[in-house]
């Protein structure tokens, strides 16, 4: 809301530095799912390496074993063959993790290959079995490639964690989110509700008035400051109202919202500090409109009965009687009831203006001037010939075209 004293608006603030931010600043917002990505890379690629470490391990103890032959049994590099063979064929990290093994196997003078995939070569004749050859030297190549099933599967883990994370993420942002738009919302309604119980009070303050004018300008100075006070207000209001919209099709993050709430009571605590002191105005006001009132009953009955009894084809409203005491000079009293006289004598020479624009299609009100700036606002009468609705001047004029556009149907 805006108060009588202008202040920088936090939320065109906010917006404004909303506007100024480029593509990075706002691909920041998503940082966490930037470093649950990052962090999701990094521990596929490191747990497919310890995956290897593991296998190469495994691989390379059960590869040993298998060169533990007896040279007895027959030629060492087919029972070193057959038993490697054997070894890669069943394992179902090589079956079903399609991890790839390469074993190779020297002999014991680290020369003699006896084993570098299917291939066993031949032993010399001179070494029919081969048991110099023994213990065989080992070596075992292990790789998983990112393709293999038990990378794969590695992937999956991951990636079921990783959208497991976002999701929880996603709901927690959302619950925060909606709790500040309740927040907002809930703002909102409580300064609609301060809103309209301000027009309600503008509008009795208003009628009363109506009855008993003020014989000061300054009285309608101040109302006319709360009217346009009131109007700030609708304004604001309409702004929160569509700053809310905004927030529900944004829904930026946690962050802007909790700093859009705190600008928001900060608003609103002026707000309310402001229409307190506004209300403490308006309750001035009436107690001096009390006092002027009471001291303008007398002149206003002896005005009512002299002009009622001069001007037989005039009708006078009360209205239009507190109008010519409020113009407060005598000479300005003397020169209204001069153009009054005028128009009960000889309407046709009055000097009527104009009939009066911009009211209401069921009122027929027509303006007389007098000295210069004072104005009397005249229809037809019901009982005589002419009715004097308003009598008033330059200062009073804003006052007494809404007073004229309130009058009943058939008056």
């Amino acid at each position: 809301m805006e108060t009588a004293v202008q202040r920088p608006q936090p939320e065109a603030r906010g917006d404004l530095e909303e506007d100024r931010q480029g593509p990075l600043e706002r691909l920041a917002g998503f940082r966490f799912t930037y470093l649950a990505i990052f962090l999701f890379l990094v521990a596929y690629v490191f747990s497919v390496e310890a995956l290897e470490a593991v296998m190469a391990a495994h691989f390379e103890s059960e590869v040993e074993a298998a060169t533990n032959v007896e040279p007895g049994d027959g030629p060492v590099a087919e029972q070193i063959r057959d038993r490697i063979d054997a070894l890669l064929t069943s394992s179902p990290w090589i079956r079903v993790g399609r991890v790839r093994v390469r074993p190779i196997v020297l002999g014991a003078d680290g020369t003699t290959l006896l084993f570098a995939g299917s291939y066993a070569p031949p032993v010399a004749p001179s070494d029919t079995n081969g048991a110099e050859l023994l213990p065989a030297i080992v070596d075992v190549d292990v790789s998983v490639p990112h393709n293999a099933l038990a990378a794969n599967g590695i992937l999956v883990a991951y990636a079921a964690l990783l959208v497991t994370s976002l999701i929880g993420y996603t709901r927690r942002l959302t619950r925060l989110e909606e709790k500040a738009l309740r927040g907002v919302m809930d703002e909102r309604a409580s300064m609609a509700e301060r809103t309209q119980s301000i027009s309600l009070e503008l509008g009795q303050v208003r009628s009363r008035l109506a009855e008993v004018e003020p014989e000061k300008e300054i009285y309608f100075e101040e109302i006319e400051s709360l009217q346009d006070e009131r109007t700030r207000l609708r304004s604001r209001l309409a702004e929160v109202e569509n700053r809310e919209a905004a927030l529900r099709a944004e829904a930026a993050g946690s962050s802007e919202l909790n700093e859009e709430r705190r600008a928001l009571e900060e608003l609103l605590e002026e707000a309310t500090g402001d229409l307190e002191s506004k209300d403490d105005e308006i309750r001035r006001l009436q107690k001096q409109v009390k006092r002027t009132g009471k001291g303008a009953s007398k002149e206003s009955d002896l005005v009512s009965r002299r002009l009622r009894t001069l001007y037989k084809e005039l009708e006078v409203d009360d209205h239009a009687i507190e109008g010519i005491l409020a113009l407060g000079d005598e000479s300005q009293k003397l020169r209204a009831e001069e153009a009054l006289k005028k128009l009960c004598d000889d309407p046709e020479n009055a000097g009527v203006r104009r009939k009066v624009g911009g009211l209401p299609v069921h009122l027929n009100v027509f303006e007389l001037g007098f000295a210069g700036k004072g104005r009397v606002y005249t229809t037809k009468g019901q009982s005589r010939r002419f009715r004097v609705l308003v009598v008033g001047g330059k200062n009073s004029q804003k006052t007494d075209l809404e007073y004229l556009s309130r009058l009943p149907k058939g008056t």
